[in-house]
């Protein structure tokens, strides 16, 4: 099965979260999807084994073959592409390299070339995670196509823990898109509970089933647990908010490792989140 942690907010304490879940797991894989800022290594301390660089394709024009007719300028979606009669413009950061310029092209003046938009990276941590995460190259400005090259290295028969990037983006959308669950990660704060109802919002409309974990709770804002209760929403674990617990990770220490009742906590979580999947997609794993 594929469990995703997201939040609507970075600072959450999501890495925190989905690292913790793996750690307490005996056989799993853990993926670290937020590729612009990947900080899972940091806690988990991975050995990396292999790197794999991940390539978008763009349009290469032939201006020998090319007549300027303009086909390709009126079927690109994404508005990538300018005609100047004498030459044709793209704009790399606009193109979503969806192909349509080269199907519809009359002359069949446009080929696929490759660009690299950063890396994978594989390896294993703790003698019993399976860890990936990506790296975005500076200055790309989508995340998903590597998410996807990440996602394809799901593996049937062993838990996934998918750490997706935090807000409401594409980028998220994608990260929690096909999963069986989703656990979200909020906190005891006014922003916390605004960008909650923001990706509550997001899951509703893909039709993922999810709970919450409130990090950093503080008893003292009751507006977030009673727009959970209102709604009939799982509250799946509340995480003290505790000056040790952040100055452990801080040193890179997950709070399942500092406190062993946490530890606890988290084992009975993956066992709740267990039996809230359907029992066939558990067996289809």
């Amino acid at each position: 099965m594929v469990i995703t942690v997201a939040s609507g907010k970075g600072g959450t304490g999501k890495t925190t979260v989905a690292a913790s879940m793996a750690d307490v797991l005996n056989d799993c894989v853990y993926m670290d999807g937020d590729v612009e800022e990947p900080n899972g290594h940091i806690l988990l301390n991975p050995e990396i084994k292999l790197t794999e660089k991940v390539f978008k394709t763009l349009p290469s024009i032939d201006f020998g073959k090319c007549d300027f007719c303009g086909k390709c300028i009126e079927v690109c979606e994404f508005n990538a592409l300018i005609n100047l009669k004498s030459e044709i413009i793209l704009f790399e950061e606009m193109c979503h390299s969806c192909g349509a310029c080269i199907y519809f092209c009359p002359q069949k003046a446009i080929s696929e070339v490759p660009k690299e938009i950063g890396v994978l990276r594989y390896g294993t941590a703790k003698d019993n995670i399976t860890f990936f995460d990506g790296i975005l190259r500076i200055g790309e400005p989508s995340a998903v196509p590597l998410l996807k090259r990440l996602k394809s290295k799901i593996e049937n028969g062993k838990i996934t823990i998918i750490d997706s990037p935090p807000g409401t983006s594409c980028s998220m959308v994608e990260a929690v898109k096909d999963s069986d669950y989703c656990v979200l990660v909020t906190e005891s704060t006014p922003f916390g509970l605004n960008d909650l109802k923001l990706a509550v919002d997001v899951l509703k409309i893909i039709g993922i089933p999810f709970g919450i974990i409130i990090n950093k709770y503080q008893p003292e804002f009751r507006q977030l647990e009673e727009y959970i209760t209102a709604n009939g929403f799982d509250l799946l674990l509340k995480i003290p908010f505790e000056r040790e617990i952040a100055e452990a990770y801080s040193k890179g220490i997950l709070p399942v490792t500092y406190k062993p009742e946490l530890r606890n906590h988290f084992k009975k979580l993956m066992t709740e989140i267990s039996g809230k999947i359907k029992p066939e997609k558990v067996n289809a794993g």
